[in-house]
C-alpha cells in the first residue's frame, strides 16, 4: 500500500503531470497526418475515418496537456517558465486548428471528397503534426535547458 501512495504522490507533487500527457497530442497529430497522407496516396476511405478519428482526440488531448502546462507552470516555475507565452500561443493555434478540423469534418461527413475544400481539410492535418513538434521542442528546451 505504501508504494501506491509513493507514486500517487510522485505523480502529483513531485514529478509534472504534463510532461506525461504532452505525448498524446503529439501521437496523434502525427498519426492523423500519417494517415490522411495514406488516404491520399491509397485512396482508402478508412484510412481518412482513422485520420479524423486521431485529429478529434488530438483536440481533445490539447486542451487537458495544455491545463495541465498551465498548471505546472504555475506550480514549478512560478509562473514564468522559458518560452511559456509562445507554447501557450501555439497551443491554442493547435487546438483551433484541430478542433475546427475535427468539427468541420464531423457536420460534414464528405469533407475529403469535395474538391474546394479538400487542400485545405488535407493541410490542416499536415500543419497540426509541426506545431505540435515546436511545442514539445520548446518544453524540452524549458525542462533541460538551451536557446
Amino acid at each position: 500500500m505504501e508504494i501506491i501512495q509513493k507514486i500517487i504522490h510522485a505523480i502529483t507533487q513531485v514529478h509534472p503531470p504534463h510532461i506525461m500527457f504532452v505525448h498524446f497530442p503529439i501521437g496523434l497529430a502525427g498519426g492523423a497526418a500519417f494517415f490522411i497522407l495514406l488516404a491520399v496516396i491509397f485512396k482508402k476511405e478508412i484510412f481518412e475515418k482513422i485520420a479524423f478519428a486521431d485529429i478529434s482526440l488530438a483536440a481533445v488531448s490539447a486542451i487537458i496537456a495544455g491545463a495541465l502546462g498551465i498548471r505546472d507552470n504555475l506550480h514549478f516555475f512560478n509562473g514564468n517558465a522559458p518560452y511559456y507565452k509562445l507554447k501557450i500561443i501555439l497551443g491554442i493555434i493547435l487546438f483551433v486548428i484541430t478542433a475546427a478540423t475535427a468539427l468541420l469534418r464531423w457536420r460534414y461527413p464528405n469533407l475529403f471528397h469535395v474538391k474546394t475544400a479538400r487542400v485545405f481539410y488535407i493541410l490542416a492535418y499536415l500543419v497540426s503534426f509541426p506545431i505540435t513538434i515546436a511545442l514539445g521542442f520548446l518544453g524540452g528546451v524549458i525542462v533541460f535547458g538551451g536557446l
